[in-house]
C-alpha cells in the first residue's frame, strides 16, 4: 500500500470519526433540551417553587406542635390506679392503646411476610421466561413481560381498595394486593439478573439434551439466587412500609389504626402510632440488611 493511498484511508477514517462525534453531539443536546423542557414543565405543573417551600416548612412544626402529647414530669412513670385507670401526663396514659398498637403491628409483618413469599415465587416462576435470553420463544417472553408491567403498574392502595371491595375489610385484601404488585416488580428485576447470567452452564445442558425447566435449574438458578435472596429481602422491608400504608382502605394492619387515629382527630395517638411504625420499620430494615449481606458474604466466601 503506498503512502498516499494510507494517508487517504486515515483521512476518510478521521472524517468519518468526525461525523460520528458532531452526530453524537447533536443527539446529547436534542436530549439535554428535552430534558430542560420536561423538567420544566414538571416544575411548573406540580409549583415547585422556592417560596411555596420556604412558606410550608413553618407550617410542618406547627403541625408536629399540635401531636405532641401533654407529658407531666411528675406523672411520666405512673402506672394505672387501683381503678385501672392511667394517670393523665404519663406514658402510660399516651400509649393507653399499647397491646392494641403491637397486636396491629404484628399483624403488619405478617402480611409483608407472606406477600412477600407469594409474590417471589411467582416473580421467580416467571423471571425466567420473562428474560430475554432465557425464554422459549417470542411469545412466551412477550405474554410474561405485560404480565408483570400490569402487576407492578397498579398502586398496592388501588388494589387493596378493589379487593377490599371484592372480599371485605380485613388483612386478606392488602396482602393480595402486595403480593400482586411485589410479584410484578420482582419479577422485573429477577428477569434482568437472569439476563446476565452466564450462558455457559446452559449451553452445556442443551449439549447432553436437558429440558428447558431442566437448563433453568441446573443452570442459571446456582448462579442468580444470592441476587434473588438480596431482592426478595429488600422487597420485604418495602412490603413493611406498603401494609402500614393500605390500612387507609381498610386493608388491615397499622395503618387501620393510623387512619382511625386521624380521623378522629386524636392528635397524641397519632405520634404515638407513628413511633410505633417508624421504630418496627427501623428495626426491620437493620435485621433485614445483616441478613442479606451475611448471606451474599457467605456466597462470595464459598
Amino acid at each position: 500500500m503506498s503512502d498516499q493511498t494510507a494517508d487517504s484511508s486515515v483521512a476518510l477514517f478521521e472524517r468519518h470519526r468526525a461525523e460520528l462525534k458532531a452526530s453524537k453531539r447533536t443527539m446529547n443536546l436534542i436530549m439535554l433540551a428535552a430534558f430542560l423542557v420536561c423538567l420544566a414543565l414538571s416544575v411548573w405543573i406540580s409549583q415547585f417553587y422556592p417560596e411555596r417551600l420556604a412558606n410550608g416548612i413553618p407550617r410542618i412544626f406547627e403541625y408536629f406542635g399540635t401531636i405532641i402529647p401533654d407529658l407531666q414530669w411528675g406523672n411520666l412513670l405512673e402506672g394505672r390506679t387501683e381503678e385501672g385507670r392511667a394517670v393523665p401526663g404519663s406514658i402510660t396514659y399516651w400509649y393507653t392503646d399499647f397491646w392494641l398498637y403491637l397486636e396491629l403491628i404484628w399483624e403488619t409483618i405478617l402480611m409483608a411476610i407472606t406477600a412477600t413469599l407469594i409474590g417471589t415465587a411467582v416473580a421467580f416462576v416467571l423471571s425466567f421466561p420473562a428474560a430475554a435470553n432465557l425464554a422459549p420463544n417470542s411469545w412466551i417472553y412477550w405474554v410474561s413481560r405485560r404480565f408483570l408491567e400490569i402487576c407492578r403498574g397498579i398502586p398496592e392502595i388501588l388494589l387493596a381498595l378493589v379487593f377490599v371491595f371484592m372480599i371485605g375489610i380485613g388483612p386478606l385484601a392488602g396482602v393480595i394486593a402486595i403480593a400482586i404488585h411485589s410479584a410484578g416488580a420482582l419479577g422485573k428485576l429477577f428477569a434482568e439478573v437472569n439476563e446476565n447470567a452466564s450462558s455457559r452452564p446452559v449451553e452445556g445442558i442443551t449439549a447432553v439434551g436437558g429440558t428447558w425447566v431442566q437448563k433453568m435449574l441446573y443452570g442459571v438458578v446456582p448462579q442468580v439466587t444470592p441476587n434473588f435472596v438480596s431482592y426478595a429481602l429488600l422487597r420485604f422491608e418495602v412490603n413493611v412500609r406498603a401494609s402500614s400504608i393500605i390500612g387507609f382502605v381498610g386493608a388491615g394492619g397499622i395503618g387501620q389504626e393510623l387512619n382511625r387515629v386521624i380521623s378522629f382527630y386524636s392528635d397524641d395517638r397519632v405520634l404515638a402510632v407513628l413511633i410505633f411504625v417508624v421504630l418496627t420499620v427501623t428495626i426491620i430494615d437493620l435485621l433485614s440488611e445483616r441478613l442479606r449481606l451475611g448471606y451474599i458474604g457467605r456466597e462470595n466466601f464459598a
